[in-house]
């Protein structure tokens, strides 16, 4: 059994799902770590996601959403992003455990004779392996201190009843029985509707859905239940009644304005207490502090000016596509004391050929487009909405309007570059026209042309400042270089570097090897620039990252300010 800080046994809040998917335990276990680390406790998260992939790295954003990135390269459920973001924590991607994960375990060992000739079974092998990952896990330190934390969250993903998670919930159904009652924390997230002009508050479905986690073994000890509209009295006492759980311990957690709420909600009906007296944590735990949290969840709130931002990407119909990017705008604008008015922008509208097959959708578009303070092209694979993006960015570079490349966002620039400014027409990357003439992107010379999972370059890259004065190294607070997490299989051809660069576009970062290059910015325009890596991974809210910060400044007229602030004094700017 792995001991927490002070020799303590590791303590575990499992949150498990039921009625529905897509209920929020993923925001639900966040708030639940930072209302615990607000009480003096230090706290780690795992994700259980039950699919048969190894990683996320390969699935569709349409279906799951994005693919979040560590630090560590690791391609994980957007989830650890939101821990990352609320706990200020640097996961590892072993802190996302899936099925695929789990099975080539239990394989690989199976296959070296570790089992010694038994008949490898889902109960034990499986089951243990399971247990063995989330006790070796939840005693990696994340939040830059020595020793493992006090508790772990563990989410477990899907929804109770789903046939891939039975061997996780028998895995935790033993690990509660093998750490003790005083160890475990079962907190279940279900579904309260509404039914009828009535406005009925109905608790059958949660009674069903507990009933068949206390079937499986697990019995929980507070119930999170999501509604519209706060649970009145009667309905909480119903739940109390027919799903074992005391009053006080049924939470509920309705709509708020923002996700910042939440944790908030959970402090006024005292989830803290209820958790702690269940992990007989209340010795050792403060009163809850969150002034810092309330004071940025109520200032949001408070805010009524607004900043228009088009976003000009392919997976534009699934917000969750790009969350952290959503999110980075958020923790920048918030900073500005500006809400983000996203004008979500599907790239094929912008196109030629939009104009004539769908000309409505074409003038709805480029109205977005011109109406926006700034201009930002996200990262993604294909060449879909390719065409609508470089006109986005040439609309950007000849009007001088705020622009971010992230990842293919600064490829898009170096390619409509190439062929409006340097006229070369038929420029393009080797992803998009293999056979193109002026190859200006090209495939990373380590990546593998037949594996997709886990070939691309990941994780937490150096890049290094070649000029100083430049715009991004000002905003990163005058650095020399700067730590960032990448996602990509394809980058800017040196050979044309020069060419570029005579151009107006200037290369002001690049690896340490100085051919990669990584940070591009146009000269003679206000903001426009272009970066291989993802900033938006390590924004964080109150510590937005630098570049999405310089965009918003950008956009209301205050960069010049705000850069001469910097080089006249030591102001700390974001991160």
């Amino acid at each position: 059994m792995e001991r927490g800080a002070g020799g303590r046994k590791m303590k575990y809040v499992l949150v498990t799902g039921g009625v529905v998917s897509g209920l929020g335990k993923g925001v639900t276990a966040s708030s639940i770590g930072v209302v615990l680390k607000a009480c003096g406790l230090r706290v780690t998260s795992i994700k259980i996601d039950p699919y048969l992939n190894t990683d996320a790295g390969t699935m569709s954003p349409f279906e799951h959403g994005e693919v979040f990135v560590l630090d560590d390269g690791g391609e994980v459920d957007l989830d650890l992003g939101n821990y990352e973001r609320f706990l200020d924590i640097t996961l590892t991607r072993d802190n996302n455990i899936t099925t695929g994960k789990i099975y080539r375990s239990v394989i690989d060992k199976e296959r070296k004779g570790d089992y010694l000739g038994k008949t490898v079974q889902v109960v034990p092998h499986i089951t243990d392996a399971i247990k063995n990952w989330i006790e070796r896990v939840s005693s990696i330190p994340v939040d830059g201190k020595k020793g493992p934390a006090d508790v772990c969250v563990i989410e477990l993903g899907g929804t109770v009843g789903d046939i891939e998670s039975m061997p996780f919930i028998e895995a935790l159904r033993q690990l509660s029985f093998s750490v003790g009652k005083e160890n475990f924390c079962l907190i279940h997230v279900s579904l309260v509707p509404v039914l009828g002009v009535v406005g009925e508050q109905k608790t059958k479905p949660t009674q069903h859905s507990v009933r068949e986690l206390r079937a499986l073994g697990l019995t929980p000890d507070l119930l999170a239940c999501r509604s519209a509209q706060p649970l009145r009295e009667s309905t909480k006492e119903k739940l109390s009644q027919f799903c074992h759980v005391p009053v006080a311990n049924i939470l509920n957690i309705h709509d708020v304005p923002n996700i910042w709420h939440i944790p908030l909600l959970l402090r006024s009906q005292n989830a803290h207490e209820a958790i702690l007296k269940q992990l007989d944590c209340l010795s050792i735990a403060t009163p809850p502090d969150l002034k810092g949290w309330t004071i940025m969840a109520e200032a949001y709130d408070n805010l009524t000016n607004s900043v228009k931002i088009a976003m000009v990407g392919k997976y534009t119909g699934l917000t969750d596509s790009y969350l952290s990017v959503v999110k980075a705008l958020l923790h920048a604008c918030v900073s500005c004391s500006l809400k983000p008015s996203i004008q979500w922008i599907a790239a094929s509208d912008l196109e030629d050929d939009s104009a004539k097959t769908t000309p409505e959708a074409h003038a709805v578009a480029w109205e977005a487009l011109k109406s926006s303070s700034c201009i930002l092209v996200p990262g993604g694979f294909g060449d879909r909405g390719v065409p609508g993006m470089i006109l986005a960015a040439k609309y950007a570079r000849e009007n001088k309007v705020p622009y971010l490349g992230i990842c293919l966002g600064m490829q898009i620039s170096v390619i409509e570059i190439s062929r409006h400014v340097l006229g070369l027409g038929k420029a393009n990357s080797e992803e998009f026209d293999p056979e193109t003439p002026h190859c200006v992107v090209i495939f990373m010379p380590e990546g593998s042309r037949t594996h997709m999972g886990s070939t691309m370059r990941l994780g937490s890259r150096r890049t290094f400042f070649k000029n100083p004065n430049c715009i991004t190294s000002k905003l990163y607070k005058n650095s020399a270089y700067v730590d960032e997490r990448h996602r990509h299989r394809y980058e800017v051809n040196p050979d044309f570097v020069g060419d570029l660069e005579s151009a107006g576009l200037k290369f002001v970062g690049s690896d340490e090897s100085g051919t990669r290059m990584e940070i591009v910015e146009l000269q003679d325009h206000p903001y426009y620039i272009g970066v291989q890596f993802h900033p938006e991974f390590k924004s964080r809210p109150g510590k937005p990252s630098a570049l999405f910060f310089g965009l918003i400044l950008a956009a209301t007229g205050q960069l010049q300010s705000y850069l001469n602030r910097i080089s006249d004094s030591s102001t700390e700017a974001p991160r």
